[in-house]
C-alpha cells in the first residue's frame, strides 16, 4: 500500500518505540524521533539556534529578516507568520478559553497556559551554559545569553541606546513618539505596552497571585516574585566590574555603575 492510501486509509503502521505514539508516514515517524532523542538538525545560520524541522528554521530566520508580511487590521503590529497573526487577533476580542486552576489569570493559547503553570510548579528546564541560572522558556534562555556575549544588534535611530531584542527596540521607539494607547480605565494613566497596563491594574483589583514558598510575600507578576527569590537564595548574578560589588537585577547593577562613570561617592544598595 501507498503512503497516499495509508494517509486516506487512516492506517498508522508506524509506531514510535519511545512512546505510544503511531504514524502514517515513516518520516513523521523520524521527525518525532527528534523529541526523545533531543536531535535538531536544522541550525539558523545567524544565532546559535537549531530546529527539529526545516519548516520551524524557515519561520524563525524572518527574525532575523524581519520580514512581518501578516498585518492586523485592528492595530499597527505585524507578524511573520499568519498563524501569530490569528492568535494576536483573539487579544482584540478578549476571548481566553483556557484559565489557570491556580490563579485567576486566563490564556489566548493552551500553550501559553502551558508555560504559566511552570509559575507555579517552579519547574525552570532552560539552563544557560554559562551560569547557573534557568527559565521557564527557551526564548527567555536564548535572550539572556546575551548578556554573556553583549550582543546587542538594534539600534535606536532616534539615540544611542541599542538592545538585545527587537521588541525591546520597538517598546523603546515608543518613548520618542509619546504614543501610549493603552489606558487605564479606573484612572487616567496610559501605557506604551499592553502588559504594563495589565500589570498597573493590579493595583486597583489588589491581585497578587505570585506567593513565595520561603515567606508570607507575594507579587502581583511572576518576574518580581522571582526577583525576590534571590533574597533567599543570596543569589547574585550581576557582578560589577570595576569593584566587588554584585546585584540581584541588572537595574540595580546598571545603576550602580554610573558612579564609576560619574565620579561620584553616593552609595547604592547591592540589594
Amino acid at each position: 500500500m501507498s503512503s497516499h492510501q495509508r494517509i486516506q486509509a487512516g492506517e498508522k503502521s508506524y509506531e514510535c518505540m519511545e512512546c505510544d505514539k503511531h504514524f502514517n508516514l515513516a518520516a513523521d515517524l523520524r521527525r518525532h524521533r527528534r523529541s526523545h532523542t533531543g536531535e535538531r538538525p536544522y541550525k539558523c545560520s545567524e544565532c546559535e539556534k537549531s530546529f527539529t524541522r526545516s519548516s520551524h528554521l524557515h519561520r524563525h530566520q524572518k527574525m532575523h529578516t524581519e520580514e512581518r508580511p501578516y498585518q492586523c487590521a485592528e492595530c499597527e503590529k505585524s507578524f511573520s507568520q499568519n498563524c501569530r497573526l490569528h492568535d494576536h487577533q483573539k487579544s482584540h476580542t478578549g476571548v481566553r478559553p483556557y484559565p489557570c486552576t491556580k490563579c485567576n489569570k486566563s490564556f489566548i493559547l493552551r500553550s501559553h497556559l502551558y508555560r504559566h503553570w511552570r509559575v507555579h510548579t517552579g519547574e525552570r528546564p532552560y539552563q544557560c551554559t554559562e551560569c547557573e541560572k534557568s527559565f521557564t522558556q527557551s526564548s527567555h534562555l536564548y535572550q539572556h545569553q546575551k548578556i554573556h556575549t553583549g550582543e546587542q544588534p538594534y539600534q535606536c535611530t532616534e539615540c544611542e541606546k541599542s538592545f538585545s531584542q527587537s521588541a525591546s527596540l520597538y517598546h523603546h521607539q515608543k518613548s520618542h513618539t509619546g504614543v501610549r494607547p493603552y489606558q487605564c480605565t479606573e484612572c487616567k494613566k496610559s501605557f506604551n505596552q499592553s502588559w504594563h497596563l495589565f500589570r498597573h491594574q493590579k493595583i486597583h483589583t489588589g491581585e497578587q497571585p505570585y506567593q513565595c514558598t520561603e515567606c508570607e510575600k507575594s507579587f502581583t507578576c511572576s518576574w518580581n516574585l522571582y526577583q525576590h527569590h534571590k533574597v533567599h537564595t543570596g543569589e547574585r548574578p550581576y557582578p560589577c566590574m570595576d569593584c566587588d560589588k554584585s546585584f540581584i537585577c541588572a537595574s540595580n547593577l546598571y545603576h550602580h555603575q554610573k558612579i564609576h562613570s560619574e565620579g561620584t561617592t553616593t552609595p547604592v544598595s547591592g540589594v
